[in-house]
């Protein structure tokens, strides 16, 4: 603990900004920031956080630079495209003919919200998927297509809120994908109901996410962030963090049932994550949305 007691005050005071017992006060309205110039649809919207849009802004010619700082996001693929691709051919999304070709996403229409520059939604694309890129920052969207142009079969990006686009979306999608972004999203509840409003029945969601604990706290916020400053500081607020039972209950209540839950383990040194069954720090979901009547089923039996 001796390096704890040479930290600069600085630091100290960034340490303890962000610590479980101050984060917790934010939930009670006792914290704020500056204003932000955002358009109006996203200072209307309950999900888009404009300091967290300013962040993915200026870090928006970062995103295909695969050593840089979205490495791990990077490195992530190897886990969440595959757990996307088998989540869909295990819930009968996906026939056995189409699941054993090079491109077992044919015929999927799959939307990424927070997209960012399309790390994820290239590699869903090149399986076949009809992808819709989604994000809030006009950047990230313009980096996207940038690099995607020369694709053969390119995600379609939308710069909009989760908000606009589910009303015009009800009950389009076979999958939504939430990776690496609810820790960033204002209001969850919204955000999950804007979510599976948009998936068939049947269809899936599919989340990877960081858990509140202290040890998420500690590796991530205080580790990632300030000491080896691996991830750029102010990245991630723990109070944002959301445990694997808070989420399914709150899945459940937007009709969806979690099928599989796997925790993740990231490698720092070699830039490998891992499937474990810890899910104390970071951690995937997939759920499956039911049916109108099971909805009202579930519904009526709370």
């Amino acid at each position: 603990m001796r390096f704890l007691v040479r930290l600069t005050s600085k630091f100290r005071r960034d340490l303890l900004a962000n610590s479980p017992l101050v984060t917790a006060s934010r939930r009670c309205g006792f914290h704020s920031t500056g204003p932000l110039s955002i358009n109006s649809s996203q200072n209307e919207s309950k999900t888009v956080d404009a300091n967290e849009i300013q962040l993915f802004n200026n870090l928006s010619d970062k995103w295909w630079h695969e050593n840089g700082e979205f490495k791990a996001l990077h490195a992530l693929n190897k886990l969440r495209v595959p757990f996307i691709r088998d989540g869909l051919i295990n819930s009968g999304k996906i026939s056995i003919n189409t699941a054993t070709s090079g491109t077992p996403l044919t015929g999927m229409k799959i939307i990424d919200i927070g997209c960012g520059g399309g790390i994820l939604s290239e590699p869903l694309a090149r399986l076949g998927a009809d992808i819709v890129g989604l994000d809030a920052s006009q950047e990230s969207i313009s980096s996207a297509q940038v690099h995607a142009s020369r694709m053969t079969n390119p995600p379609q990006y939308v710069c909009e809120t989760i908000e606009d686009h589910a009303k015009s979306h009800s009950n389009v999608y076979d999958a939504v994908v939430l990776s690496e972004v609810l820790e960033h999203i204002q209001s969850k509840d919204v955000c999950l109901q804007l979510c599976c409003s948009m998936l068939k029945a049947r269809g899936s969601i599919f989340i990877t996410t960081i858990n509140q604990t202290v040890l998420s706290w500690l590796l991530v916020i205080v580790a990632a962030e300030r000491l080896i400053q691996f991830i750029p500081p102010d990245t991630h607020h723990w109070d944002k963090f959301i445990t694997p039972i808070e989420l399914q209950n709150k899945l459940r209540n937007s009709g969806c049932s979690t099928r599989l839950i796997h925790g993740m383990r990231y490698d720092i040194l070699c830039n490998r994550w891992h499937w474990t069954t810890d899910t104390s720090v970071n951690y995937a979901i997939h759920a499956v949305k039911q049916s109108d009547e099971t909805i009202e089923s579930m519904n009526s039996d709370k």
